[in-house]
């Protein structure tokens, strides 16, 4: 018996998809929405990050639609996006591309996926309230242009700096991390 080519579908494992869609309907009503990816680039053309990396959120969106969950949240390409929102701007489906994106991160972080620099910048957020605290060089340019040495920020009032703390303690954010970043400081 021939093939019938005009049968022939791709069988997709959904299992993935759905478990975006689920962690992400909590703030994203219409997130959904990834499943009507038409594939059609449109995303990438205008895409900064991606006019000098190998960044392509289109092949990243293809590989999670098609269920492949750990080349997905394990892939460097992840990380890339600066999340500008000009795909999800231009998205003829109106598919909120960036905030997927985010969702997918998240994830990522939490089934433990994060890279190690991404690590040493939460410890900085811990300990700074920033994830590039000013240092002496920078307070004195900022000097030289006539602002303040610090800027208006948790630099400047130190009781921010425990409410950042108690955000990332409440969240479940700092346990994540930390069991993470021992985890990364023993390879």
């Amino acid at each position: 018996m021939a093939l019938d080519k005009t049968k022939v579908v791709r069988v997709r494992d959904t299992e993935f998809q759905d478990e975006i869609v689920e962690i992400g309907e909590k703030t994203l009503p219409d997130i959904d929405k990834i499943r009507t990816c038409i594939q059609c680039g449109t995303c990438v053309g205008g895409c900064p990050s991606g006019r000098r990396t190998a960044w392509r959120i289109k092949t990243l969106f293809q590989k999670a639609l098609l269920g492949l969950k750990e080349e997905v949240l394990d892939s460097d390409d992840l990380w890339c996006c600066t999340t500008c929102y000009t795909c999800q701007e231009r998205c003829p489906r109106a598919i909120s591309t960036t905030d997927v994106l985010r969702v997918i991160r998240n994830l990522a972080f939490k089934e433990g996926y994060a890279k190690k620099n991404h690590l040493f910048v939460c410890s900085l957020l811990f300990k700074f309230g920033h994830a590039v605290p000013v240092n002496d060089p920078t307070k004195e340019l900022r000097k030289k242009l006539g602002l303040g040495e610090l800027p208006p920020t948790v630099h400047s009032y130190p009781e921010g700096l425990k409410e950042v703390n108690i955000i990332c303690e409440k969240t479940g954010f700092k346990d994540v991390w930390k069991k993470q970043w021992e985890k990364a400081q023993e390879k």
